[in-house]
């Protein structure tokens, strides 16, 4: 028992490690474009983004449960399992944000629970259905994303196509106000749940629950760190996202924020557990691509694909070498 608590302890310090760290890694998701048209200041912009991630994360549990239940059999696998993933994703967390890549904290966090889960006990303990539906509103959502950024664009341009640039820009900084905090709220209501997921399935796996729901510590907890990580601020990724990809005005960043957020609520309504990162960069892209193609940087956009692509198979691989890793210290030890 005593052993089987402390695995349980090292899992939920884990946890909050990497909700803290998504919270500063992805906190370009929400006030990039915000900083970037200088309505708000990084310091304003990040008080903002912390609270409404904060509220966010309050906003139920549906996601949560997708993580912890429908993508592996969470009474098949173990608290080592779970400290691989987990691990796994934080390091390339880490090395992602280090280089200022905009790479998804959900896929690293879903391929170190799938790669983990295969050296543990091989496929049968995934659940397919569940992947499925998963990895389809992963890849999905950033082309959504994209298609709405331009769509609504397109529709803002041809609404002010009358009004002087300055009008334009007055009020959108306005707008922007509230296209960003729904953004920060959307980020919160569908990453911290991903978290409680994890959390709650090492509860469960560990018999400290009977039945897969999501405490309301859980959700407190998961909260509480996300905010907290949102508040140190990630500022090589918001570099990136508000600099590297397309030249933003405030009319560009409430198009981007507001097609993003549209898609993030959508997908937390029913489950999804969405990548915010690539949803509010295809959001970014869409509407530079309404401007004219060439007002996207693509090459900054390959490096990013790249990433996006890479992050699955090698959080895999890393958590698979990891929970190998920790079997062999363990049987040397027993030997």
């Amino acid at each position: 028992m005593p052993d089987a608590l402390l695995l349980l302890g090292l899992v939920l310090i884990l946890a909050i490690a990497f909700d803290f760290i998504n919270g500063f890694h992805d906190t370009a998701n929400a006030i990039a474009t915000v900083v970037t048209t200088r309505v708000l200041t990084p310091r304003q912009a990040i008080l903002m983004a912390a609270s409404l991630n904060f509220l966010g994360a309050f906003s139920g549990t549906a996601v949560a449960t997708t993580v912890g239940k429908g993508i592996v059999d969470p009474s098949a696998v173990t608290q080592p399992v779970i400290v691989a993933a987990l691990s796994a994703a934080i390091v390339w967390n880490l090395i992602t944000w280090y280089f200022g890549i905009p790479s998804s904290s959900s896929h690293a966090l879903i391929g170190g629970l799938v790669g983990s889960s295969l050296a543990f006990q091989g496929s049968g303990v995934l659940n397919r259905i569940g992947l499925e539906k998963t990895v389809g509103s992963l890849l999905t959502s950033p082309l959504a994303g994209m298609a709405i950024g331009f769509a609504l664009m397109i529709g803002l341009l041809w609404l002010v196509h009358s009004r002087s640039p300055h009008y334009v820009n007055v009020h959108f900084r306005q707008l922007q106000l509230l296209s960003s905090a729904f953004m920060s709220f959307s980020h919160g209501s569908n990453d911290a749940q991903k978290t409680m997921g994890i959390i709650t399935m090492a509860l469960f796996s560990a018999g400290m629950i009977s039945d897969f729901h999501v405490p309301v510590w859980v959700m407190v907890v998961a909260a509480t760190a996300m905010a907290a990580g949102t508040s140190v601020g990630g500022w090589r990724i918001i570099k990136t996202m508000g600099h590297k990809i397309i030249k933003l005005e405030p009319i560009h960043g409430f198009a981007a924020e507001t097609a993003a957020a549209s898609v993030i609520q959508v997908a937390t309504h029913f489950g999804l557990p969405v990548s915010t990162t690539h949803v509010i960069s295809g959001s970014i892209m869409g509407v530079g691509a309404s401007k004219r193609l060439s007002a996207v940087r693509w090459g900054v956009a390959g490096n990013m694909f790249v990433a996006w692509v890479l992050t699955i198979p090698t959080t895999a691989t890393m958590a698979w070498l990891l929970f190998e890793g920790m079997l062999a210290i363990q049987h040397a030890f027993a030997g």
